[in-house]
């Protein structure tokens, strides 16, 4: 066994070094739908105000609460999880140099307005309660006195533990409070608990199968309990039921980086087929657009294109969806956060 005696994001770097069993990320894809009515939509220029001396660094999550407050998870020259009021205005900020932050991946609130924020770099999932204190905690990070033990190069990945993650992406519910989790780099998986934390099952396991996952990177529930896993490298959304099993596959809209559900009697799906954040100019003109979808995986039309101004995409993490018609977007290589207002009574063709 070989150890690496660093922390937090050098120990991603580590496991990789050492011969942890590799995920395959495909190139980006263009969307195989065609022909998708484009939804109108404008950017509220400037939405967050950051006090003086305050700054975002990678914008990797966003998500509102009841009140329309907003909150962002970014990764600057520390995680830090910002909390803005419904106009945009600075409130506070939590969990600072929490000992669960260190490479942020999402940031979710559920019905009861508690902040959950997932933390790849240390694999846990973290609950606020609405006062911004820790209220339970799933997975744990590393120790870095003892380093990581990663298996041998061109050996088997060991099975995933129930409460060990590796790398983890999202978190959701369903309306009875059981937790679900997409872990993730490592894993693979999708992990299911009850309300106090307890595991329940789990389903996936690395491949390209009917009911696999490679890199199951963003993750929703609908008002059913039905489970929606973005499998990015996959290129595909596959939808589970509340038990883990596989109802259905949307393999249309590119690779899918962040998704949401809408709340609501009509709920929506919404998917960005991200322009990649490693800027491959290539992927430039067949990514960047998000899709409004129904539950059952018809396309209702699309929005955006990518680039860095107004109006434009730059690597959409997290989208936050409260109000179907007024988004919130997070984006990793423009450092932002965008509130995107749409306007789909105006929805027009398109020849893409």
């Amino acid at each position: 066994m070989k150890r690496c005696t660093r922390f937090g994001v050098i120990l991603i770097a580590c496991i990789a070094l050492l011969g942890a069993p590799p995920v395959r990320v495909s190139a980006q894809s263009k969307a195989k739908a065609q022909n998708v009515p484009e939804i109108p939509y404008d950017s509220v220029p400037n939405f967050l105000k950051l006090p003086p001396n305050v700054y975002l660094g990678e914008g990797i999550g966003v998500a509102s609460n009841s009140k329309g407050h907003v909150f962002v998870y970014t990764r600057s020259g520390d995680t830090r999880l910002f909390e803005f009021d419904q106009n945009g205005t600075f409130v506070r900020e939590i969990g600072q140099g929490l000992y669960g932050f260190e490479f942020a991946h999402a940031v979710r609130v559920d019905p009861q307005d508690n902040i959950w924020a997932v933390d790849e770099g240390t694999n846990m999932v973290i609950k606020f309660n609405p006062e911004g204190r820790v209220v339970m905690v799933l997975g744990r990070r590393p120790e870095a006195v003892e380093g990581i033990v990663v298996a041998a190069p061109g050996t088997a990945q060991a099975p995933a533990q129930p409460y060990v993650f590796s790398r983890p992406t999202d978190v959701a519910w369903d309306a009875a409070g059981n937790i679900f989790v997409s872990d993730g780099y490592g894993n693979s998986r999708v992990a299911k608990y009850d309300k106090n934390g307890r595991f329940i099952k789990s389903a996936g396991t690395r491949g390209s199968e009917r009911g696999q996952l490679n890199l199951p990177h963003t993750m929703a529930t609908d008002a059913s309990g039905n489970v929606y896993v973005g499998d990015r490298s996959n290129v595909r959304v596959q939808v589970f039921d509340n038990d883990l099993n596989v109802k259905a596959i949307y393999d249309n809209v590119g690779n899918p980086w962040a998704m949401c559900i809408s709340p609501g009697p009509h709920q929506y799906l919404y998917v960005s087929n991200s322009f990649p954040d490693n800027s491959n100019s290539q992927a430039r003109d067949i990514t960047g657009e998000i899709y409004k979808m129904e539950l059952d995986g018809t396309i209702v039309g699309k929005f955006g294109k990518s680039g860095k101004q107004l109006k434009e995409f730059s690597t959409v993490h997290e989208i936050d969806c409260r109000n179907p018609n007024e988004l919130l977007v997070a984006e990793i290589t423009a450092w932002r956060v965008q509130k995107i207002i749409l306007h789909p009574q105006a929805a027009t063709p398109s020849g893409r």
